[in-house]
């Protein structure tokens, strides 16, 4: 676990991450975070969640039509 200070910056206040937790997150300076909720507080990851959901919604119509699909990629 790590302690994170928030800290001014400008007009507003920022947490600073240490470079072993930027590694691990594999980030870099101007990449996103998203700050979600979830059953057990809250959530920082780099995945967008909008996103995400839309691949899984994306994935099963294209389980579902996958013939179509083969035959239109011909």
């Amino acid at each position: 676990m790590h302690a994170l200070k928030l800290t001014q910056i400008g007009n507003s206040v920022g947490v600073i991450l240490p470079k072993e937790i930027l590694a691990r997150l594999k980030l870099e300076k101007g990449d996103s975070l998203y700050l979600t909720d979830s059953p057990d507080g809250l959530r920082l990851t780099r995945q967008d969640p909008v996103f995400e959901e839309q691949m899984k919604q994306a994935r099963e119509v294209m389980k579902a039509r996958r013939a179509v699909l083969h035959e239109l990629a011909k």
